[in-house]
């Protein structure tokens, strides 16, 4: 029954029916849709949420640095800060391959080329969110990171190898839970 995505279309259509307004279940097939790759079904439900004036939640994350906040939403390429975080999202990017990190891109659910998901993926809001703490904070300090939605396991595999590399405790509060990650490994054991 695992990855059965009629199963997942019928129990959709039914939770719809009981519960009309709440268009999170829409969202979440539609996620179901694209990782099967049925594009065009992704498109329809897509549409429907359209219709209905619903739209998907863009990932956000806020850290603190000398007691000032700063926000990134995932691909925006606008920050101000811009020009310190790409040049050392490409270190970080290089020293993780070089350590064996492959971009999982099956959390990238758009219907675009393979460099393409590494590209969005590279711009989640977490990722811009480490590499501006690693220019703007001293050695050694932790990196305290705030996501209005849960951790993708491309990210959480990024935090993981980044606490290693950088020798650096990062924090990451998603809205599920609060993961630890301190030398390559994360407080959840990998499971959240």
């Amino acid at each position: 029954m695992h990855k059965n995505v009629d199963i997942a279309a019928y129990a959709a259509e039914r939770i719809s029916k009981l519960e009309p307004e709440r268009t999170g279940i829409q969202v979440l097939l539609s996620n179901i849709y694209a990782s099967a790759g049925r594009w065009d079904d992704v498109a329809k439900v897509r549409l429907h949420l359209k219709d209905k004036g619903a739209h998907k939640l863009p990932g956000s994350s806020s850290i603190e640095i000398n007691g000032k906040i700063y926000e990134f939403t995932t691909g925006d390429e606008s920050h101000p800060e811009m020009t310190h975080i790409e040049p050392m999202l490409k270190e970080i990017c290089c020293r993780l391959r070089d350590n064996g990190y492959v971009p999982d891109l099956t959390n990238v659910l758009l219907d675009v080329n393979e460099k393409e998901k590494e590209y969005l993926l590279s711009r989640h809001s977490e990722k811009l969110a480490m590499a501006f703490a690693l220019v703007s904070t001293g050695q050694g300090m932790p990196i305290r990171v705030a996501k209005n939605l849960r951790i993708c396991s491309d990210c959480h595999s990024f935090a993981k190898l980044v606490s290693k590399l950088y020798s650096r405790e990062i924090i990451v509060r998603d809205n599920k839970r609060f993961h630890f990650f301190q030398q390559g490994f994360c407080s959840c054991g990998d499971y959240w």
